[in-house]
């Protein structure tokens, strides 16, 4: 298997992770801000490897299985992380959300390839805008800033709600795609 380098970049993004872990762990001053940053590389180099891979057709099939495993570890895995720092309820509820939204989604994608309608579950634009807000609010929560009364945190906080409102919107547009074949109903029951 020749890897190429949109998958070199997932790869990289999966290694980012336990960086990310460490680095939110370490307890250095402006730890918080590295974590960030990390988290930030990460998701950009998920947009890079998609521009790469379009512009160049360098796609694979380990590539296609790859990407969307490495987002969905880099935002649980992040989530988690945030939940245990900062157990409320709300931040607690809108992570299991998303966590659980993106579980469920995926075991729906790997049912409709086994029955060969996947193109009927596909990324739409809803599920891009989702990651975007999943991806700023948790730079905003890692970063967690304060001053002045102010804690940024709460916008953060504010924008995973966003996001989760988000992720479940475009869950049920990927259920009610699916929704005729989980009846057994049209050409692919």
């Amino acid at each position: 298997m020749q890897l190429t380098w949109p998958t070199i970049l997932t790869l990289f993004r999966i290694a980012l992770l336990p960086v990310m872990v460490a680095v939110f762990y370490a307890g250095f001053h402006g730890a918080n801000i590295a974590a960030a940053a990390i988290f930030l590389a990460a998701a950009l180099t998920d947009w890079l490897d998609g521009f790469i891979a379009r512009r160049y057709n360098q796609y694979s099939r380990f590539g296609a299985f790859l990407d969307p495993v490495a987002d969905k570890l880099m935002v649980a895995v992040t989530l988690f992380l945030l939940v245990q720092e900062n157990p409320t309820p709300l931040l607690a509820i809108v992570s299991a959300i998303i966590v659980g939204r993106e579980i469920a989604i995926s075991a729906l994608r790997e049912w409709m390839a086994e029955i060969g309608a996947r193109g009927l579950v596909k990324v739409a634009l809803l599920g891009k805008l989702k990651t975007v807000m999943q991806i700023v609010a948790i730079v905003v929560l890692l970063y967690q800033h304060e001053s002045a009364g102010f804690k940024l945190f709460h916008v953060g906080e504010a924008l995973l709600v966003i996001a989760a409102g988000l992720t479940i919107w475009s869950g049920l547009d990927y259920l009610r795609a699916a929704w005729p074949a989980m009846r057994g109903d049209g050409p692919h029951a």
